[in-house]
C-alpha cells in the first residue's frame, strides 16, 4: 500500500468518525527538513563546533590541500588564484 490508498482510507475513516481529515501525503516534507537542520545546528552549537559553513570549510581545507607541487595530499596542479575569477577578466 502506498502513501496515497493510506491517505484515502484515512480519509474515509475519519469522515465516518466526524473527524478533520488528515494532511495530503508530503505536505510537511520541507518541516522535517528544517527540523532535522535545525537540531544539527544546535548538537553543533552544544557541542563547541561552528554551527554554519562546515562543508564549505571542509572543502576548502580539500582544495587547499591540493594545492603546489606534489607532496602529501597534492595533486601537482597549482589550485585557483586567491583574487578570484576578478582577476582573470
Amino acid at each position: 500500500m502506498d502513501a496515497i490508498q493510506q491517505h484515502m482510507i484515512d480519509s474515509c475513516r475519519a469522515a465516518q468518525r466526524g473527524e478533520p481529515p488528515p494532511p495530503l501525503p508530503g505536505r510537511h516534507d520541507w518541516a522535517v527538513v528544517r527540523g532535522a537542520r535545525d537540531r544539527r545546528r544546535f548538537d553543533a552549537v552544544i557541542a563547541g563546533r561552528p554551527a554554519r559553513g562546515r562543508w564549505r570549510a571542509a572543502l576548502r581545507s580539500l582544495i587547499t590541500r591540493g594545492r603546489g607541487t606534489g607532496g602529501p595530499g597534492g595533486s601537482g596542479v597549482p589550485g585557483p588564484s586567491p583574487a578570484g575569477p576578478a582577476e582573470c577578466l
